[in-house]
């Protein structure tokens, strides 16, 4: 790589660093471009040079936030030996993750209102419901799921777990992150075969 190009990736990397602290911190409303190149250490025109603006670069920031948490979804399925045990604790997991105040605000509270439903619901898709269809695409042909079309299936546990993070998000106190996973354990298991 040049040394041109480093410190354009340099720069990128630094610019949704910061972006995202401050994102996580204050919200997307309450930060401005300003705040942004100043904590960067950029120029506007740098930021202009790698995004068309704020929106832009709030959804390179969800983007990432949203593959960290399939990382920790997938992470955590992959301690598991078993399939269905693989499931429980990635939808487990997601949940868990859903509940960190450095996530949730990018994740859950502005990434639906900055982006819209729509483009929201598809980084989620791209990110996380492939990792879920995956998951009961193969508990089907094991038989540990009982035989059925796994896409309407994926897309109705995966907005399950979206309401489910989004209502910890605005209301979760101390004893409802337990409380809704032991309501989605209920959930999974009433799917076996």
């Amino acid at each position: 790589m040049s040394t041109r190009a480093e410190q354009r990736e340099r720069t990128r990397t630094t610019l949704l660093r910061e972006s995202r602290r401050l994102f996580a911190g204050q919200g997307y409303a309450a930060v401005g471009l300003a705040e942004i190149v100043a904590a960067a250490g950029v120029t506007k025109g740098a930021l202009y040079h790698h995004f068309a603006g704020k929106a832009e670069l709030f959804r390179a920031v969800l983007d990432q936030v949203q593959q960290e948490v399939a990382e920790r979804v997938v992470a955590a399925a992959d301690a598991e030996k078993e399939p269905w045990d693989q499931l429980v604790a990635g939808c487990q997991a997601f949940l868990t993750a859903s509940t960190d105040p450095l996530l949730q605000r990018i994740m859950l509270v502005d990434g639906p209102a900055v982006l819209g439903w729509t483009q929201w619901r598809q980084l989620d898709t791209d990110n996380s419901a492939r990792h879920l269809r995956e998951a009961l695409t193969g508990l089907v042909e094991l038989g540990v799921i009982t035989r059925q079309p796994v896409e309407p299936l994926t897309h109705l546990l995966s907005g399950a777990m979206n309401e489910a993070a989004l209502w910890l998000a605005a209301a979760g106190g101390p004893r409802d992150l337990a409380d809704t996973q032991a309501a989605l354990a209920r959930l999974l298991d009433s799917l076996r075969a």
